[in-house]
């Protein structure tokens, strides 16, 4: 049968139409292969390339709320960061119930601290000795380092080289406490105007959710990417940070065991 130019055109794009839509779903179901169980309530297409990595976890803070650990360990979460001490008098009031919750499920976890640029340094290392346990299961400890904008009494930014100061002694007092290297957690504008090209003998933990941390953090490895603050996952209510490895399940187990 012969279709004019005029007859086929609308046919062509139906077809488009539905060729496109048929990509989108392949797309969208693979995207999540490893847990399909979690999701992200506002997904970006620049972070598409942290669902291809095996390994995921999540991190928490008070803001999380009452956490169902087991729906969180049954949903494939390989491993969770909880917030543990902020500045030098300040501990979150779920770590602990998060701690145990974590540690009775089964998941690896590893406690942060918060870093405040208005209190010493050896203040924050006091207290964080006095409240971040020492518990040989653990993941390395995590410091928090970032401008904290959001605070009335503490000044949101130091200079430079302070800024340095300040968190070589408390990843070597973090160290002394646990026994185990710490993690950098950062973010890009505080990287760019602190940390580039310092630090190489860390292994980093990087906030990018809009694009691959290599277009954001220059001459930076990373190890830990965390690349939504709205994703969805069983066990908690609302949005939680979900966050990828950077290795194979292999070198996983190699990282706990300290040996990476």
């Amino acid at each position: 049968m012969f279709l004019s130019k005029s007859a086929r055109r609308p046919m062509l794009r139906r077809l488009v139409v539905t060729s496109l839509a048929a990509l989108a779903l392949v797309a969208c179901s693979s995207m999540d292969s490893f847990y399909p169980e979690k999701g992200d309530r506002k997904p970006h297409p620049g972070v598409a390339k942290a669902h291809r990595y095996p390994i995921h976890g999540i991190d928490v803070s008070r803001w999380q709320g009452d956490i169902d650990w087991t729906a969180v360990r049954r949903a494939g979460t390989q491993f969770v960061f909880i917030k543990a001490t902020e500045g030098g008098d300040h501990i979150d009031p779920n770590f602990y119930k998060n701690w145990e919750g974590a540690r009775a499920a089964g998941i690896p976890r590893g406690a942060y601290h918060f870093v405040y640029w208005c209190r010493p340094a050896h203040e924050q290392a006091e207290w964080f000795r006095q409240h971040i346990p020492n518990d040989p299961d653990a993941l390395p400890p995590v410091l928090d380092v970032e401008w904290n904008g959001h605070s009335r009494t503490c000044p949101q930014k130091v200079p430079r080289e302070v800024a340095l100061e300040k968190i070589r002694l408390m990843l070597a007092e973090l160290e002394a406490h646990t026994g185990k290297r710490p993690i950098i957690y950062t973010d890009i504008t505080f990287h760019q105007e602190v940390l580039e090209n310092e630090l190489p003998g860390y292994h980093f933990w990087v906030r990018s959710v809009a694009a691959e941390p290599e277009e954001r953090y220059n001459n930076r490895r990373w190890t830990f990417w965390q690349f939504t603050t709205t994703g969805r996952v069983p066990g908690v209510k609302g949005d939680v940070d979900r966050n990828a490895f950077f290795g194979t399940a292999d070198m996983w187990e190699k990282f706990k065991k300290g040996q990476l």
